[in-house]
């Protein structure tokens, strides 16, 4: 069983829903990085989600954009990626991490190579948006020897028949994007999530985590109600864009925003 199962598995137990945070690796320096993943698990994160830069996020918006802008000015590589999840678990070796990003990264260093590595580093999962589950079966077939989960996204537009698909060749949790458009936007419909986890629940028995549009303790709650995960992004990259020059502001900011939802999606 590897630290994503385990942590769902908890998690279930204690009749609590996952909150996972999301920052891009590298933002707004390499030295922030490590120190900010420690404070958000103080803060109440469960899993982490560490972006990995890349120059053409195509599923992301504008605040996501330039913290992968910001981070590559810095030349953070998949491999500097894999040297802050190495540091991260000196402390933390409990705590799950999915790398999130796109499949240029990956498929230059080798699907074999990367998750040979990524297992050394000490990843449990691989969200890649442009990796179509038609398409990855060599990448799940290098991932599975390594533990390593290969997660999919599901829209607000996945037929049935294909939700099923997704899911067979899923592993670890399925991430329902909540809404059309890219990451940050701002509307957020809860009865439209609700009614869609249950689509994916109809099929599915992995959990399902929800991501796209939570910005507040108010609506990372309302999501907890129906789904096993939060995934919350841009409101965090934004802390970091606001703050740029000052990491004690950061660290502060988004540990206060993560305790407020940790505290509203527990009450």
């Amino acid at each position: 069983m590897n630290r994503i199962t385990a942590c769902f598995e908890r998690l279930k137990k204690e009749n609590k829903t996952a909150l996972i945070p999301y920052i891009t690796a590298g933002d707004s320096n390499p030295t922030l990085t490590v120190p900010l993943m420690h404070r958000m698990v103080d803060a109440g994160a469960d899993i982490i989600e560490l972006g990995i830069p890349f120059s053409d996020p195509m599923a992301d918006g504008p605040t996501i954009q330039l913290a992968c802008e910001r981070a590559l000015k810095h030349q953070v590589s998949l491999r500097d990626v894999m040297k802050m999840t190495r540091e991260f678990r000196q402390q933390d070796a409990i705590t799950p991490i999915v790398y999130m990003g796109y499949m240029n990264p990956v498929e230059a260093m080798g699907y074999e190579n990367f998750a040979k590595l990524g297992a050394e580093a000490g990843v449990d999962g691989l969200l890649t948006v442009d990796m179509p589950p038609e398409e990855s079966e060599d990448l799940r077939q290098a991932l599975k020897p390594h533990d390593i989960d290969p997660i999919f996204l599901l829209s607000p537009t996945t037929q049935p028949q294909r939700i099923k698909k997704i899911a067979a060749a899923g592993s670890g949790f399925l991430y329902y994007v909540s809404l059309k458009g890219v990451t940050g936007s701002n509307v957020l419909d809860v009865d439209d999530v609700a009614k869609h986890v249950q689509q994916i629940r109809n099929v599915s028995d992995l959990p399902i985590g929800v991501g796209f549009g939570i910005k507040t303790a108010d609506a990372a709650a309302a999501v907890a109600k129906v789904s096993d995960a939060v995934v919350v992004g841009s409101v965090i990259v934004k802390i970091i864009e606001n703050n740029i020059d000052d990491a004690e502001s950061i660290m502060d900011d988004v540990g206060d925003l993560l305790t407020g939802m940790r505290t509203a999606m527990d009450s």
